[in-house]
This record gives structure tokens, sequence and C-alpha cells, in this order.
């Protein structure tokens, strides 16, 4: 007896549980149809009809990650009608282009939107990015339909369709000392997102806030028993220009004297004087004239060291 009633309240729990998922399913079906599907399904045409009048963009076709999106999930997947909206209303108007959404002609937000109903969990910070901000839409950089880079759907390869806004950078990467943009060796991609991210310049996020310098540059990451406290505070764009420089070093000015002045001011009262190898008043200093020697021959471990709290060794 103990047997059938322990069954039978098991078998109660189970029906219960299997109505609240049917009921949490049916919400979720639900929400999804109503937000994505809102138009009944006899105002579809298909891919297919598409294709009779829009020859130039469906001969690309094949060869799109939509269209593969849409092979793998049995033909439901993405095809023309789930960015565009359904299509017999434009077709019965003899092509009325008001009929449909066209990217063409619509605001940037309204393109946004359309590509984030899909591709918002890769992009999560872009409405909040410098790009959305700026009316630069999805679509001001991919192209749906074709594309010349195999990957992303890009309307031109790195740094080409960067430069297309960004001419300032184009210049500084033309400089004498510049990151291995031009020649191939890295992409402007590499160290920003344009999609956003909570950094300044759109930055990939890192915990560190260097992190996206030393992992190239791994010699100066530390971390140091004794902290150059400027790399730290500020970052390495204290005294770096990271598009490009007419020093080889890429620091913000030439001069590495005049660079390190702008901080350590104490050493100007031995520079306004000239003398040499002479003790300031406020501490041991050379001669900061620029013929003399640099600062960094002497304090060579700038970024931080182990065994000299003046950046000697």
């Amino acid at each position: 007896m103990r047997y059938w009633m322990k069954a039978a309240a098991l078998l109660v729990l189970s029906a219960a549980g299997v109505l609240s998922l049917a009921q949490q399913a049916s919400k979720i079906q639900s929400a999804s149809g109503s937000q994505s599907n809102a138009a009944s399904p006899h105002e579809f045409v298909g891919a297919a009809t598409c294709a009779t009048c829009h020859e130039a963009e469906a001969s690309g076709f094949a060869s799109n990650p939509h269209t593969k999106l849409s092979l793998e999930h049995g033909g439901t997947g993405a095809t023309c009608e789930s960015c565009h909206g359904p299509g017999k209303a434009h077709i019965d108007g003899g092509g009325d282009k008001t009929k449909i959404f066209t990217f063409a002609t619509a605001s940037a937000k309204e393109a946004d939107e359309k590509c984030l109903d899909c591709h918002s969990g890769q992009h999560v910070n872009f409405e909040k990015s410098a790009h959305a901000e700026s009316g630069v839409s999805c679509v001001s950089c991919h192209t749906i339909h074709h594309s010349s880079t195999k990957a992303q759907l890009l309307k031109a390869s790195e740094p080409s369709l960067c430069f297309q806004c960004h001419s300032e950078q184009k210049a500084q990467f033309n400089m004498p000392f510049h990151h291995r943009i031009n020649e191939g060796l890295m992409k402007c991609s590499d160290c920003h997102d344009p999609h956003g991210t909570f950094e300044k310049k759109q930055l990939r996020a890192t915990a560190e806030q260097n992190a996206i310098c030393t992992r190239c540059h791994t010699e100066t990451a530390g971390p140091f028993v004794y902290e150059h406290p400027v790399v730290r505070t500020e970052g390495c764009l204290s005294c770096h220009s990271p598009h490009g420089s007419p020093n080889a070093r890429l620091l913000n000015i030439s001069n590495t004297n005049s660079l390190c002045l702008q901080c350590h001011t104490d050493i100007n009262n031995v520079a306004a004087h000239g003398f040499r190898g002479a003790v300031s008043p406020t501490g041991p200093a050379h001669s900061q004239i620029s013929t003399e020697v640099a600062c960094t021959n002497c304090h060579t471990q700038i970024h931080g060291s182990n065994a000299s709290n003046v950046y000697f060794k």
C-alpha cells in the first residue's frame, strides 16, 4: 500500500512538472512569434520567388552565411524575408518598395534593430558604441548579399574599410614608425572592437588596462617590484602613440628627455642652469639639454624594475 502511495505521488509531481514546462514553452513560443513573425504565414512568398526579380542579389547568395543557416535548419533559417519581411504585399504592389523593409532607405537605428534581432548575443554593447552613437549602422560596414571578404561579410577588408572614416589614423599609420597595419601583420580589430566595449576608443575590454599592449609587448607586462607609477595609473598611452610616431619607440614626443620632463619637473632646476653632472637642489640629476644623453640611457628599465627603484636595472 505504501509503495502505491509513493508511486501515485511521483506521478502527480511528474505531471505537474510536464505541465509547467509546457506552459513555459508556450510562453516562449508566443513571445517569439509575436516578435519575429507578427505577419501571418500566407504573407510570405519564399526566397525562390524573390530571386525571380532580384537576380543580382540571389546570384551570390548560395555561399552566403545567411543562406547556409537556412539550409542547416531545414529551410526555416535566415532567408530573404527573415530580414526584409513578408513579400506578398510587395509583389502584389508591383514591386512597391514601401511595402517591404529595405536597408537602403531605413534609418541607421532601424537597420541595426533588424540585424540585432539575431546578432544581439554577439554584440551586446553595440547600441552604446561610438559607431552606433554616430549613426554608423551595421550595413555601413557589412554587406548582406555580396562581400569582398570571406569573413564577417565586410564591404572591404581591413584597414581600408576603417580608413574610409578614420583618415587621421590612416595618416598616423603612414608615419616612419608605426604598428604594421598597412603591411597586413596586424588588423585594427586586433585592438579595437568595432561593435563597442566599455573602454575608451572601443578598445577590447580587458581586466587590466594595459593588457591590449602587453599581449604582444610581454617584456613590459610585469608585475615589477618597483613599478613606474604612470604605467599603472595612466597606462601605455601616456607615453606612446599606438598608431604611429616619428619616434622609433612610438613616443608621443620624439625627444625622450622632453617627454620625461612632463612629469619630472624637479629636474628643470638643473636644465635651466645648464649644469653638467651637477647636483640639483631637489636631488641628483644631469643636464637635460637636448644634446646631452637621454634619460633612458641610464634608466633603462623605464616600464618597471625588480632591482632598482630608479629603474637603472
